[in-house]
């Protein structure tokens, strides 16, 4: 099937030691949709673990080595930013909890290796949003959004505060005060997360979430996306945080239990499913016994061919090499079904028609 003609980039992510031996014709096809998926820095990384660097042909490390020292300095500003946030909140007593790659740079977990990071996502009590949103202000990150209406939007159906930028060092800060957003059909309940978050250090003040809720995160995350043109990353993180938790044996009745207990069973067999199917690597007999939804052999109906045929196809990476006459239809739809598990239709409507005039406009200006 055409749309996951990605294997050299499998190979890349997963097996370093086949690069040396690779025909031009695979860099050709691996580097470019390395870059589209946000993964080049992830194979520069392997490749460099695996001591392989040197061995690769000139052109393509040239790409892989760019990549690699960008996510290097990211993760550098990354701490340096960590430390800027948690002091500025350290007056009002609201402690940091870190969330997706800001949360795995700072656990030096596997998933953060060659992950690039473009801004903090960090979790609240929602009671204490006024404050934080306060603190950080006086720290100096201001508003991306000055539109009424995106601020009506955020703050009355969003999970988040409209986007923060620090105004001397430019960096982006996401502050959440749920994991879904209001208007979503999901609702783990916040106060759970925050109470079960773990100290990085030993300053209690820069916290990320549990081990089971890093990854539930991560899978209602990409289950809810739209826009998918990083989807195959989200799954290469979810599968990154399952190999690495699996060494406790333990780890997998309790994702279980806590799936069940925050509802999110449903988002996260989904996750499980498409990252089995594209990253095609092979899994535990008690993954599949829990979550038998998760096996691509196992036989399902006419709707879930379907679902299978539109996101194999929205989850590989954006690139021409990867994609077919019904691509752009499938992304499509994924976008809608995206913004649907966000809101109700009779909310949704009205917001994308309110998204798609203003993008008219812009552009006719622009014109």
């Amino acid at each position: 099937m055409k749309p996951l003609a990605f294997a050299d980039l499998r190979t890349a992510m997963f097996q370093p030691q086949a690069l040396p031996a690779w025909a031009p014709a695979q860099w050709d096809r691996a580097v470019p949709q390395a870059r589209t998926a946000d993964l080049l820095a992830r194979v520069a990384g392997g490749a460099e673990r695996a001591g392989l660097l040197a061995q690769l042909p000139a052109e393509p490390l040239r790409h892989l080595v760019g990549a690699l020292k960008l996510a290097q300095r990211q993760a550098t500003e990354l701490r340096n930013e960590v430390a800027h946030v948690a002091a500025a909140l350290a007056p009002i007593g609201v402690p940091v909890v870190l969330l997706k790659g800001a949360a795995y740079s700072m656990l030096n977990l596997p998933a953060a290796q060659g992950r690039l990071v473009s801004d903090i996502d960090i979790l609240v009590p929602r009671q204490r949003l006024a404050d934080v949103e306060s603190a950080l202000m006086i720290g100096g990150w201001v508003s991306t959004h000055r539109d009424d209406y995106d601020q009506r939007y955020y703050r009355r159906w969003m999970h988040e505060l409209p986007p923060l930028r620090h105004v001397h060092r430019g960096t982006v800060l996401d502050v959440h005060h749920a994991i879904a957003p209001l208007s979503s059909r999901w609702h783990p309940d916040a106060a759970k997360l925050l109470a079960a978050s773990q100290p990085i250090t030993g300053d209690a003040a820069v916290r990320a979430l549990a081990d089971v809720d890093l990854l539930l995160h991560s899978a209602l995350h990409l289950y809810l996306e739209g826009e998918l043109e990083r989807g195959l990353r989200g799954l290469i993180d979810i599968f990154a945080l399952l190999d690495d938790f699996q060494h406790d044996p333990t780890f997998l009745a309790r994702l279980q239990a806590r799936a069940d207990e925050l509802g999110l069973q449903v988002p996260l067999a989904w996750a499980l499913r498409y990252m089995v199917l594209l990253l095609q690597q092979p899994v535990g007999d008690e993954l599949r016994r829990r979550w038998p939804q998760a096996d691509p052999a196992r036989p399902v109906g006419a709707w879930q061919r379907c679902q299978d045929a539109m996101f194999v196809r929205g989850l590989a990476p954006p690139h021409a090499s990867t994609s077919d006459i019904w691509s752009p239809q499938a992304r499509a739809m994924l976008y809608l079904r995206g913004h649907l598990q966000r809101m109700p239709l009779w909310r949704l409507v009205p917001h994308l028609v309110r998204k798609a005039g203003r993008a008219w406009f812009r552009q006719r200006k622009s014109a």
